[in-house]
């Protein structure tokens, strides 16, 4: 219970939070609709209850709390933890299985110690295992899927806000995975369901591209596996006492058995990014040291386009990041002649419906803090995307000159800040500048309060503009509740009609359901430039069911029935899409396999006529169709794995049979090779069509640090045949020697070239000075 002044305190808070953001609310919306004007005041008064966050507790019911030992002579890294520093410090023990026997302790005996020498946090994990040949090294590459191998993972909420913090992990093959958590993971990949970073971008909860300065080192005995951290106090930000208290949590997985365990227990329907439920690291003596680096390269290139340009281009060029921390939590970055030469290029994708295709951010001045500026439903409604600026509507490079972003933390306050100004590119669009501003106020219990506005506008013509204003905000009532919502608001000169958008969640997850439904309404004239939208003018109904239950079979782990509704309609009432999907038999394989038939019943209402493929054009009309759906993967940690996808039946007015398949085979922790291929065959009564997609990729890894990766596509609805070769030699957070090649052809088949239309080969080097990262 709280005492009468904490209650006091608390009242006034409340009051004052709920006023202020009343006012803006209603006085920024004055054209805002019920709907809206309803969930931002219910949201507001609900915040004004302070709900506070309980300590999680351990096997023996006590709360899980660590204490740091200061050392005089810090460790060598080099895994084999047999440094004096290690000896006296207190070991941390006892985990917890979340998988596959949820409560029960871990199979193998973990001891995980953690020192300091006042520069930088040390962490040292003797992970035993009885049968160490065994041990599933995985892939030698950066910010690999975890879960494809052991690992050993731990999670910092270094202000102890229990929603955000910083993942560092690694596996027995020694490479660096490092990430930013924010909203406890929500809205982006998890650890389950990871990707590598050439594949993720940022959605939304963590931030996978996030590469910091740290390092680690792992070995191998007769008794198991051992890693060792270096993470300096200057790659992390945090609050400004000199003694502090982080939240913490420790993860392992033993693959073989896919078993994952943690130092603070995590229910079954959670991930390590559920901060609400880790552990305490008391007694950390931090320095005031701030981060201070600069990152100049120079690259030197070839290239030619060979639709527009008679002759190739050899242009040399350098450019400068530069990051400064102002205080230990906040941290100022600036950047000149931005540049992605070394980013991989987009995977290719078979489109069958009327809207655009999503393609994530993977550039890395803009991954860095990108949670920070996430606001809005990804990849339906995003709010503020980061790929409008520096790319054009074709996919083309647009030069961005420079600018700064400022991300930390001030007075209890996420905020963030970016400007950039690009250059004009003639005939397609002028120079911008592009503002963004966003603040973040955390409550305890999972809640939030957010604000974010977003502002494009045209250096030489101010009447060329485009601004976006939102509000969002989560209430976790606990641990199975959530509502979360938006609004928000977009000023377009010239365009006129309803220019509001407004969403509503509401979930509730146990280890049994994961069930939600939302709401959203977006109107015809609502135009975030700088964000991303799959549609305008509608409102959407989404409800999802979802049971997990486990199975006591010797090859089975749970089954996974769900139904999910989804259907968008006109503000006229008309249908324009709605799906049924219906998944009575998904099920989970021990060794992480999967299998799940299914039926969609699919419903397009068109307005126009739409030309779905060259010289085939659906008529106006509602359609209605039924398909069967088939998904099977195998144990995705085998040297070799199958991931597949079958669909047939209905489709308009006639029928579609087809589906993708993805073959990938692994030689040792070097060699991983994959081939993708989609295939849609499609019968209408306009006439036929086949859509077809092949992707290979190749990749070579030497260590954690040197690599060649290469990706080559064939996609016949783009007549086009693409490839990317790309040789790293990496130094620190990302830096390094990059080597990469690009050709692109049109082309009728996978060899079947017909005019190359653009070719490049660079050569980049880029170098950090200074400290942190």
């Amino acid at each position: 219970m709280l005492s009468p002044n904490r209650r006091s305190r608390e009242g006034r808070r409340s009051v004052t939070l709920y006023t202020i953001i009343h006012i803006l609310g209603w006085s920024s919306f004055p054209t805002m609709d019920r709907p809206l004007r309803s969930i931002l005041t219910v949201s507001v008064l609900m915040l004004t209850v302070a709900f506070p966050a309980a300590a999680q507790m351990g096997p023996n019911g006590a709360p899980r709390v660590a204490r740091t030992a200061r050392v005089a002579s810090p460790p060598t890294i080099d895994g084999r933890l047999d440094d004096a520093a290690w000896r006296d410090a207190p070991a941390l023990g006892d985990f917890t299985q979340q998988h596959p026997d949820e409560g029960s302790g871990a199979s193998e005996r973990t001891e995980v110690r953690i020192v300091t020498d006042g520069e930088a946090i040390y962490v040292g994990a003797w992970l035993f295992d009885r049968d160490p040949g065994a041990i599933v090294r995985g892939e030698r590459l950066r910010d690999v899927t975890l879960t494809n191998s052991d690992y050993f993972a731990v999670i910092f909420d270094t202000f102890r806000d229990r929603q955000n913090g910083f993942v560092f992990a690694t596996t027995p093959a020694g490479v660096e995975y490092d990430g930013q958590v924010v909203k406890e993971g929500e809205g982006g990949g998890t650890l389950q369901q990871g990707q590598t970073r050439a594949q993720a971008g940022s959605q939304g909860g963590f931030n996978l591209n996030w590469d910091a300065s740290w390092t680690v080192a792992t070995s191998a005995d007769s008794l198991g596996w051992y890693a060792e951290f270096r993470i300096p106090f200057s790659t992390l930000r945090y609050g400004g006492a000199k003694e502090q208290s982080w939240g913490l949590n420790l993860a392992r997985s033993i693959r073989r058995r896919n078993e994952e365990s943690f130092w603070a227990p995590m229910p079954r329907q959670f991930n390590l990014y559920r901060l609400s439920r880790a552990g305490t690291l008391e007694g950390l003596q931090v320095p005031s040291q701030r981060v201070a680096t600069a990152t100049p390269y120079i690259l030197s290139s070839a290239s030619r386009n060979y639709l527009t340009a008679a002759d190739a281009r050899y242009p040399t060029e350098f450019g400068l990041d530069a990051k400064l921390g102002l205080t230990p939590s906040l941290t100022l970055d600036a950047t000149y002649n931005t540049d992605f030469a070394q980013v991989e290029v987009d995977e290719q994708r078979t489109n069958l419906t009327r809207f655009p295709v999503f393609f994530p951010e993977k550039r890395p001045f803009f991954l860095e803090n990108a949670g920070v500026f996430s606001a809005g439903t990804p990849q339906q409604a995003d709010l503020f995307f980061s790929r409008r600026i520096g790319i054009d509507s074709l996919g083309g490079p647009v030069p961005i000159v420079g600018g700064a972003r400022l991300t930390g933390k001030v007075a209890g306050l996420t905020i963030g800040a970016l400007q950039l100004f690009t250059e004009e590119v003639a005939g397609v669009q002028p120079a911008n500048s592009y503002s963004v501003g966003r603040f973040t106020k955390e409550f305890g219990r999972r809640s939030r309060l957010g604000a974010i506005a977003i502002q494009r506008i045209a250096t030489d013509d101010g009447d060329d503009r485009n601004r976006t204003f939102g509000l969002d905000g989560r209430i976790g009532v606990d641990d199975r509740w959530t509502f979360d919502w938006w609004v928000a608001k977009t000023e377009t000169p010239r365009l006129t009609g309803r220019d509001g958008a407004v969403t509503g969640r509401l979930a509730y997850q146990t280890r049994e359901w994961n069930n939600s439904f939302r709401f959203t309404q977006v109107g015809e004239a609502f135009n975030p430039e700088v964000g991303f939208l799959s549609r305008v003018g509608y409102r959407n109904y989404d409800l999802s069911l979802f049971r997990t239950m486990s199975v006591d079979h010797s090859r089975w782990r749970y089954w996974h029935p769900h139904f999910n509704y989804r259907g968008f309609y006109g503000f006229d009432g008309k249908m324009q899409s709605e799906q049924f999907h219906v998944d009575l038999g998904e099920s989970e394989f021990k060794d992480g396999g999967r299998i799940g038939p299914e039926v969609n019943v699919f419903g397009e209402g068109l307005a126009v006529p739409f030309e779905i493929a060259r010289g085939v054009t659906l008529p106006q009309g509602t359609y209605r169709w039924a398909s069967f759906g088939f998904d099977f993967s195998t144990n995705p940690s085998a040297p070799v794995s199958l991931l597949t996808r079958l669909d047939m039946g209905g489709f308009y007015d006639g029928t579609r049979y087809g589906g993708s398949a993805t073959l990938t085979v692994r030689r040792g922790s070097a060699l991983t090779t994959s081939l993708l291929v989609d295939y849609q065959d499609v019968h209408l009564d306009e006439g036929d069509f086949i859509r077809s997609l092949v992707g290979l990729r190749v990749g070579y890894y030497f260590s954690p640090r040197i690599f060649v990766q290469s990706l080559f596509q064939y996609n016949n609805q783009a007549e086009a045949f693409s490839a990317n070769v790309r040789f790293g030699w990496l130094n620190t957070a990302g830096t390094g020697l990059f080597i990469v090649l690009n050709d692109a052809e049109q082309a009728n088949g996978v060899f079947d070239w017909t005019r190359p239309t653009t070719r490049s080969f660079v050569v980049k080097f880029t170098r950090q000075f200074g400290t942190g990262g």
